[in-house]
């Protein structure tokens, strides 16, 4: 799983990579074509922050600009999620000697209306959308769920189930994913850094993806570089 998590992010990086520089060949300040390149950094809410660390990652994204004020933008975000101490506590309390580790990669594939309004130098700009969030997380050791154990949101966000109030015996996991479908809304400011129209964004973006058995809620600070 984690080879294949690589393998789409190398993928994604590389198509990115390619299409930024065809995209500005033909761009002026009409263009009907916008191409973004960022590395976000990610800040975990509400309950999440208590299961993983910042976060870091690459957003891409290509999409149609109707005029110079509204846009679609299609976005692709990887961020590679690092665990605490207190999301692995519980499950390290199962092994002897405590050697576990683990991480989390967080995917979105998005869709979005960009509102914006610039001037020679500077703009600013209103960012929403929807789309589908994909989560896999993998453990450096198998677990195999003893016999009444209490069910806490750290067994959730590894992938575990729980029944009555404990986590489902019998269970042995080194790895688990989960796909579902969420909402973002943001703001960003630019800067203009060259011709035809290049400019350097900086993105502050809320998502918001509910689960079953865990939501999740991150703010990427993106910094990164427009055509």
């Amino acid at each position: 799983m984690v080879r294949a998590s690589r393998v789409v992010l190398i993928i994604a990086v590389f198509t990115a990579a390619l299409s930024l520089p065809l995209f500005a060949q033909d761009y002026d300040e009409d263009s009907k074509l916008n191409t973004n390149l960022g590395l976000p950094v990610t800040v975990p809410l509400s309950t999440m922050s208590n299961f993983t660390n910042l976060g870091t990652g690459v957003t891409a994204g290509a999409g149609y600009n109707f005029n110079r004020y509204n846009a679609f933008v299609g976005e692709f975000m990887w961020n590679w999620l690092y665990p605490t101490d207190q999301s692995l506590g519980p499950l390290r309390a199962t092994l002897a000697p405590n050697g576990l580790n683990g991480h989390s990669n967080l995917f979105a594939l998005t869709a979005n209306y960009r509102l914006e309004g610039s001037g020679q130098k500077f703009g600013a700009y209103l960012i929403g959308g929807a789309g589908l969030y994909y989560r896999n997380a993998s453990l450096t050791t198998a677990i195999t769920v003893p016999p009444g154990t209490a069910c806490t949101p750290a067994w959730s966000w590894w992938g575990f189930s729980c029944a009555g109030g404990t986590v489902i015996v019998g269970q042995t996991r080194s790895s688990f994913s989960s796909a579902i479908f969420g909402g973002n809304a943001g703001v960003g400011f630019t800067v203009k850094v060259g011709e035809p129209r290049y400019r350097l964004y900086f993105e502050a973006r809320y998502h918001y993806a509910p689960d079953n058995n865990f939501t999740l809620r991150f703010i990427p600070i993106t910094t990164g570089i427009r055509f």
